[in-house]
């Protein structure tokens, strides 16, 4: 509704007008007002129900469960997905295995290279309608789904079509050999970027010759499913990519099928290590892209001004949902007291609500039981003693929705600190020195990211070089490029995806 007129916007005056028509779906005992997509914008076509991408087509899943994807600023379901079981997974890994014999290895990288182009077109063409379904299942503001996320899908379809056909060049010392593909990828994508994430594993895994069972998360599938439809459009060889729907225990049955070569997961620390765990003497390949903490640090001679659009750019994207977040804030203390008051400004200034309104800065929060979690932390941080600064701005009666936030006078023992919120909450600590600043930063269990704010050329290498991090920014934050490798240390993962490192964990170079 827009504060100033009081009219409804046009997608919610359109969902009005048909409320007292839309069909009722039980799920799980319980009855939902089901509202169709193609009348809640004028862009997007959903269907009401969505079965699984096997061998080509969508069909139905044997294990005959299904369940409701919500839109998180509604509470109001979106689709009915299929839950694929045991049989469901098993012919998804058949199919992919018998496209990999039949085809798709056997394909030159020229002609692979062929098919992630046309992908990426198709990606381009369809931005508007990836990008609304995109803010619909997860909760993200369009602003960012359409600036951020699906052009960064396309160019990784794009940077990685051209690899396709270059593999023999991509490794120092290998001129001339090809590296040989795994075979059966099983990838696992997680919920706040799920196109992004799904092109960010698809694109080497079939440049490199593999064919691929993706598994989306349960809470955002929607995506996933338009880009089947995407591989189909593109005539990408039956099985070449499946994708199976579920919950954990659909990614469970993947991870243990014996016929799945390689694993890639991209997900919580606490999931990834009973994944390693399962793996451990399988010969599987094994990547992990898991939890954060990371550290901004910001010198008193940074510009201060810019360093906080950094740090809101760092915690506030996306709610918070990114593993890479700058999530803890180390701040020099003769500037502290200037730089959180401009914080606390500039937070005033963030505008939160319907994630479709193009002027939204924070959107809806993925989940109710991410809603929940970052409520019990916050509550944590005061609690033990922190102090709470939180934006005024009204949030909708309705929907999972957060205020940006963030705490002065936290301590390194403080849960907040500690663990991952994986929303819009900062934590905020001062330092004294440099080596003050290093051993915050490097005092965790995660090693995903950090970064540092400075003019000084020469501290920024000297800091950079001593973080224990994988991806360390320099003035600036969430910076991301398909041609750059992305991966963590420590209890955030190990393997890179991105950029020539990434190539080297979906082939064999034996």
């Amino acid at each position: 509704m827009s504060k100033a007129t009081g009219e409804l916007s046009p997608a919610a005056a359109a969902a009005r007008r048909i409320a007292a028509e839309r069909p009722r779906l039980e799920f799980g005992g319980a009855v939902w007002d089901y509202a169709p997509a193609p009348e809640a914008t004028d862009h997007v076509r959903l269907a009401r129900r969505y079965d699984l991408f096997v061998g080509g087509e969508f069909v139905a899943p044997r294990s005959k469960r299904r369940f409701a994807t919500i839109n998180p600023a509604t509470e109001e379901p979106l689709a009915e997905v299929a839950e694929a079981g045991a049989a469901d997974v098993d012919a998804a890994v058949e199919a992919a295995e018998r496209a990999y014999r039949r085809h798709w290895s056997r394909l030159s990288g020229a002609e692979r290279g062929k098919y992630l182009y046309r992908i990426a077109r198709l990606i381009q063409e369809k931005a508007r309608e990836l990008a609304i379904v995109e803010t619909m299942d997860g909760g993200k503001p369009i602003k960012e789904a359409r600036d951020v996320d699906v052009p960064l899908a396309a160019a990784h379809f794009f940077y990685h079509a051209g690899w396709a056909d270059k593999l023999e060049y991509a490794f120092p010392g290998r001129a001339g050999r090809t590296p040989r593909p795994l075979g059966v990828c099983g990838q696992i994508i997680p919920w706040n970027f799920p196109l992004l994430m799904a092109a960010w594993k698809l694109a080497p895994a079939l440049a490199c010759g593999n064919t691929v069972v993706l598994k989306p998360a349960e809470t955002t599938p929607l995506t996933a499913l338009k880009l089947a439809e995407i591989l189909r459009e593109a005539e990408l060889p039956p099985g070449v990519v499946n994708i199976v729907t579920g919950a954990g225990e659909t990614g469970a049955h993947l991870v243990n099928h014996p016929k799945v070569a390689k694993i890639a997961f991209t997900g919580s620390t606490e999931v990834g290590k009973l994944i390693q765990r399962a793996v451990a003497g399988s010969g599987k390949r094994l990547t992990l892209e898991l939890g954060g903490k990371a550290a901004n640090i910001v010198f008193a001679d940074a510009a201060i001004d810019q360093a906080v659009e950094g740090i809101v750019n760092g915690i506030y994207f996306n709610q918070g949902h990114v593993c890479c977040a700058g999530s803890r804030l180390l701040v020099e203390e003769g500037i502290a007291d200037e730089l959180l008051a401009k914080l606390a400004w500039r937070i005033e200034q963030l505008r939160v609500g319907d994630p479709l309104d193009k002027n939204t800065d924070v959107g809806a929060i993925n989940s109710k039981q991410q809603l929940d979690k970052i409520r019990e932390l916050t509550q944590s941080g005061v609690d033990e003693g922190a102090t709470l600064h939180q934006s005024s701005c009204p949030l909708p009666a309705k929907g999972y929705f957060f205020p940006p936030t963030f705490f002065s006078g936290v301590a390194q023992s403080h849960r907040i600190a500690r663990e991952e919120i994986f929303g819009p909450v900062l934590a905020v600590m001062t330092f004294r020195t440099p080596d003050e600043a290093i051993e915050k930063a490097n005092n965790l269990a995660y090693g995903l990211s950090a970064g540092v704010w400075t003019d000084k050329g020469a501290k920024i290498f000297a800091m950079t070089r001593r973080l224990r991090a994988g991806v360390v920014w320099a003035n600036t934050f969430n910076k991301f490029d398909p041609t750059s490798p992305f991966g963590g240390y420590k209890e955030s993962g190990f393997g890179r995806e991105g950029g020539v490192h990434g190539l080297e964990a979906y082939v064999e170079l034996g």
